[in-house]
């Protein structure tokens, strides 16, 4: 089974090529939604936040109150560096769970795991290749600015909280540039995916026994 990792800064367009990826054929893993699920009540990762943080990051019935927490992450370097400490153990374990039971039932396949911090947690280590998608600088800022409903010093400071783009993409072994739009980064998708193919012995040797 090939195992790539995928990333990019915030309003890249990582998610996109995601599901772009997803279309194409690859078995794909989400680190957000592996993240909500870490912290779900009753989670070992939802009580180690809660131990650091207090009930206050909690709503009413015992959820995670996400805007809380994010209020008090983007704003304090090192309180979002911690958080990121306590769930990243949590986020790798599920994902190496996931893979492992993946590479069972179909050793042929190619995954993706799509994380933000993939660089700077050391995560993308585990790949065999990294993806980074990244944009233009205005066009991020403006992005950001139309999902998420914030002002330009809000997404500036959501930007400046994460390791630069241009940083990233030194990491990379492929770049997909999401900054032309949806049908310009689907082709480019869909010509890294025929090179995955191509780099996936497990599949090639699939192919050669049928």
């Amino acid at each position: 089974m090939l195992k790539v990792g995928l990333t990019g800064s915030i309003a890249a367009g990582k998610s996109f090529v995601l599901d772009a990826l997803r279309e194409f054929g690859a078995r794909t893993i989400d680190a957000d939604a592996i993240a909500r699920e870490v912290v779900e009540p009753g989670t070992p990762g939802l009580k180690a936040i809660v131990e650091e943080f207090g009930a206050r990051i909690l709503n009413p019935n015992g959820s995670l109150d996400r805007a809380k927490l994010g209020s008090i992450v983007f704003q304090d370097e090192a309180r979002r560096r911690q958080l990121n400490s306590i769930l990243h153990p949590f986020i790798i374990q599920r994902q190496d769970e996931i893979m492992r039971q993946w590479e069972e039932e179909t050793p042929e396949a190619i995954v993706v795991i799509d994380a933000a911090l993939m660089i700077e947690s050391g995560g993308y280590k585990r790949f065999a290749k990294l993806i980074v998608a990244h944009c233009r600088p205005e066009i991020q800022l403006e992005r950001l600015m139309k999902r998420d409903g914030l002002s330009r010093e809000e997404a500036e400071r959501r930007i400046n909280s994460q390791m630069p783009q241009a940083e990233k993409m030194k990491y990379a072994d492929v770049l997909i540039d999401t900054s032309d739009g949806f049908e310009d980064t689907r082709r480019q998708v869909e010509a890294v995916w025929q090179k995955l193919k191509s780099a996936n012995p497990a599949a090639i040797r699939t192919a050669d026994s049928l």
